[in-house]
């Protein structure tokens, strides 16, 4: 999943970035408001990280835009103001959930995954489709009550599909959702994790859909 953080905290933001990332999110870093407030419309994002006290543009001046346009991108926001009356205020701006710091780098991901699942209208951490299991949690697949070695690339990609099971993505929307601004992913190494894909989850899994991209099929 693509997530937009805006935080000006440098510590902050490379220790978010750098963490997330290692638990398999992708994710594109702004550290001032209005370059993250215009960020946000530049890439297929599932989640915002979004921080309050920012230069540029405040960050409920941000999540109020948002708001107002019909944006409705689950945005968790991060922030040092932890007096209630704060707390109250950004979540009737606008907010889905509120952390303040110091926070957990283990919370903030378990937090994001709830809201993209709520968002796509999953609420359990487990995903299902025919006898194909995927936690989100513990980033594990199961087929047929068998584990499924996957790669990360590979656990993104089940994660994408299978939360929008009637989606049909084109290939350009795939390599967005799965790249950062800073490593690219190829059309043919595209190709290559979804023929990884069908080999080890049926070759239905992953449907092409001719001139267009690819959705999901069947588990056989």
């Amino acid at each position: 999943m693509r997530i937009l953080i805006i935080e000006d905290d440098p510590l902050i933001g490379d220790g978010l970035q750098a963490g997330l990332g290692k638990m398999g999110f992708q994710t594109d870093w702004f550290s001032d408001g209005e370059t993250g407030f215009d960020a946000v419309t530049s890439a297929p994002y599932d989640a915002v990280i979004l921080d309050l006290g920012l230069p540029g543009m405040d960050g409920l001046d941000i999540l109020k835009s948002w708001r107002k346009t019909g944006l409705d991108i689950p945005v968790l926001v991060l922030t040092a103001r932890d007096a209630l009356d704060e707390r109250v205020e950004g979540l009737n701006s606008g907010a889905d959930d509120y952390l303040c710091k110091p926070f957990a780098l283990p919370e903030v991901a378990a937090r994001l995954n709830a809201l993209i699942r709520r968002h796509s209208g999953h609420a359990s951490p487990e995903l299902v489709f025919e006898d194909i299991i995927f936690d989100t949690a513990a980033r594990r697949v199961v087929k047929a009550g068998v584990p499924v070695d996957m790669t990360a690339r590979e656990l993104e990609l089940v994660e994408l599909f299978m939360e929008n099971e009637t989606r049909i993505f084109s290939k350009e929307i795939i390599r967005e959702k799965l790249s950062d601004w800073e490593d690219e992913l190829s059309s043919n190494a595209l190709e290559v994790h979804i023929h990884n894909l069908r080999k080890k989850l049926g070759s239905g899994f992953i449907r092409t859909v001719h001139g267009i991209g690819y959705t999901m099929g069947t588990g056989s």
